[in-house]
């Protein structure tokens, strides 16, 4: 079984950084799209960022400039650092991955690591 795995999170300051991992476990035959979510404190989750197979980007208008997505050398494996955070930016951060396992397509999703900002 094929498992998304996040790590990184904790306490900083704003104006600080931290770099998010997410590598997968289990056997994939190519990955399609990776992609960092983040739900804050009360709110819906929302998107971060995506990659594409192909190296294309794309990100929320509320962290552009500040983050940057990138993937790894394995497969389903992508990295987010964040730099300037600020405190609305607090949230848990999941990474997520559209995948193939063979033919078989796969959507999966990480357990959720929390990124916590303090003013």
């Amino acid at each position: 079984q094929v498992q998304l795995m996040e790590s990184g999170g904790g306490l900083v300051q704003a104006g600080g950084s931290l770099r998010l991992s997410c590598e997968a476990s289990g056997s994939i035959s190519s990955t399609l799209l990776m992609g960092w979510y983040r739900q804050p404190p009360g709110k819906q989750r929302e998107l971060v960022a995506t990659i594409s197979s192909g190296d294309i980007t794309n990100y929320a208008d509320s962290v552009k400039g500040r983050f940057t997505i990138s993937r790894g050398n394995a497969k389903a494996t992508v990295y987010l650092q964040m730099n300037s955070l600020k405190p609305e930016d607090t949230a848990v951060y999941y990474c997520n991955g559209r995948v193939l396992d063979g033919l078989r397509y796969l959507e999966l999703w990480g357990q959720g690591t929390l990124v916590t900002v303090s003013s």
